[in-house]
């Protein structure tokens, strides 16, 4: 699947809910099985939210890339939404598959730790308690389905040039 890049107008939209009976739909398993196989064939992503591959949908993936304890595979986030945050927040680097391709980075701030609720790929409801890195990525994917980019937040915007050797 291709990744939209940060001029296409799917990516500034509200993603839709979806609806809990639909889940175990071809339509909705098919696009789990896409974002995680765009995921996988990515570089240098962690977690791709589905308005990236032009499905204006309330769902992200998390990858095993990431090493986190509890995440032994990809991992299914549907209609995420945050029940806790930290009074901490923190400045770190972020980059966007959407934006220059993953080759831009800028410094975000974010909570550093936080707690979201969502449905897993079969529909059950669960929550995941993140901090650090983890919390950051969740922050991330959960503007992505709200229509924000990290752009739109960070500062000392950098590209990065491609290593040529």
């Amino acid at each position: 699947m291709k990744i939209l890049q940060q001029n296409n107008e799917i990516l500034r939209q509200r993603a839709q809910k979806v609806d809990p009976e639909d889940i175990s739909s071809e339509k909705i398993q098919n696009l789990i099985k896409e974002l995680k196989k765009t995921l996988d064939e990515t570089e240098k992503g962690v977690a791709i939210a589905s308005p990236q591959i032009g499905k204006s949908i309330r769902i992200f993936v998390v990858s095993d890339k990431i090493f986190e304890k509890d995440f032994t595979q990809n991992f299914v986030f549907i209609n995420p939404e945050f029940i806790e945050y930290s009074e901490e927040k923190e400045w770190g680097e972020e980059g966007c598959l959407s934006i220059e391709k993953g080759d831009v980075y800028g410094e975000v701030e974010r909570f550093s730790k936080c707690t979201i609720k969502a449905l897993d790929e079969r529909g059950n409801k669960f929550t995941q308690k993140a901090e650090e890195f983890l919390a950051r990525i969740f922050q991330h994917e959960i503007d992505h389905l709200d229509g924000i980019l990290f752009i739109d937040k960070a500062k000392n915007l950098e590209k990065i040039q491609p290593n040529t050797n």
